[in-house]
């Protein structure tokens, strides 16, 4: 069997995704990218070291920490601080996934002489009749982490096995219960790896350059004041609590002015959109979208999204258009779109402009 290269976060379900590689034969050898540490030493909870290494002697694998810290900085934590000094609210898991983890991971395994990598994500990889890789949605619909790896490219999707595609959460918990694996019962991370303490805008303040934009004004769509903001980097397209501030109706953010250091709130039928614009698209199960073609898809606007039906066609070199049968609530700049088939399986995406 071949070698494979198991990305071990230090949680249970990559380190069942390397015991069941081990018990189907492969030779399995665990490694954790260390991409991120604050100022008091706290490592990303996809980066826990003395977990994962726990998991991998359990298992009975070698296992090795790998430097990445550099790249998740350049590919992930800059840009994410920079997106939200513009207005825009990121989406640093798909970028780390698609320029760190992959990248750094199929690095690893030419070091090494692995065919493969693998995760424990909760999705399946499929070879399509037309000799295209792509992703399609876990049979637990709940933990579907499809969204999050809609940029994999065909040759790091042609090189990567996902074993958890077929179980549910307790199911995994289970087998690791079974076979001694320590994390078993440990609590899924829920916030940003790098926010351990959820509040995103006080790391931006901490690891912005320049000057951060501080209060503004809360205006209505004629420009009319209501109120004062904290700063734009505190708010995000189509929040609406949290907000701080009292209308007597429910308002919600329709759009951040940067320039005039403005967050424009309305009501809810301000943020519904029937059409909306990708770019930096990438497609997994087609080539990509031609002149005058277009293609029926189910499109997630968020990772909770439940996706709604929608016709996707090329709108210029850059752009693809996405026109919805019916409106969609806060399709938030820098976020993803993704698009499925009729069969759950990824077509593509891109980024919400």
């Amino acid at each position: 069997m071949p070698r494979v290269i198991v990305g071990m976060s230090g949680g249970v379900d990559s380190a069942v995704a390397a015991y069941l590689l081990k018990a189907s034969g492969y030779d399995v050898i665990g490694v954790t990218l260390k991409i991120w540490e604050s100022n008091n030493g706290v490592s990303s909870r996809c980066c826990e070291i003395d977990d994962a290494a726990a998991a991998a002697a359990a298992i009975g694998i070698p296992y090795y920490a790998v430097n990445a810290m550099s790249e998740f900085r350049k590919n992930v934590t800059e840009p994410f601080v920079n997106d939200y000094i513009k207005g825009i609210t990121p989406n640093p898991c798909v970028e780390c996934n698609r320029y760190v983890k992959w990248d750094c991971m199929l690095k690893a395994a030419e070091v090494y002489g692995a065919e493969y990598i693998a995760t424990g994500h909760y999705a399946s990889i499929v070879k399509l009749p037309n000799g295209r890789y792509t992703v399609t949605q876990a049979e637990a619909k709940n933990k579907d982490q499809t969204y999050m790896v809609y940029k994999l490219t065909q040759e790091q999707l042609k090189r990567t096995l996902m074993p958890l595609g077929k179980l549910t959460k307790e199911e995994v918990r289970k087998i690791a219960r079974a076979v001694g694996i320590e994390v078993a019962d440990k609590p899924d991370s829920q916030e940003i790896c790098f926010v351990t303490d959820g509040h995103y805008s006080e790391y931006i303040e901490d690891n912005y350059e320049g000057e951060v934009p501080g209060e503004g004004n809360f205006v209505d769509e004629e420009g009319n004041v209501l109120g004062k903001h904290k700063g734009i980097t505190h708010y995000t397209v189509g929040q609406r609590k949290g907000l701080g501030i009292a209308m007597g109706h429910p308002v919600y953010v329709k759009c951040i002015d940067v320039e005039k250091n403005e967050v424009v709130l309305s009501d809810e039928a301000s943020i519904m959109s029937d059409v909306i614009y990708t770019r930096d698209n990438n497609f997994m199960s087609i080539p990509g979208i031609d002149d005058g073609q277009k293609v029926r898809a189910r499109v997630k606007i968020r990772y909770h999204h439940p996706g709604a039906p929608a016709t996707l066609e090329r709108a210029d070199d850059e752009r693809i258009r996405i026109v919805f049968d019916e409106p969609v609530k806060a399709a938030t700049p820098g976020q993803s779109a993704v698009f499925y088939d009729e069969e759950a399986r990824v077509i593509g995406g891109g980024r919400i402009i």
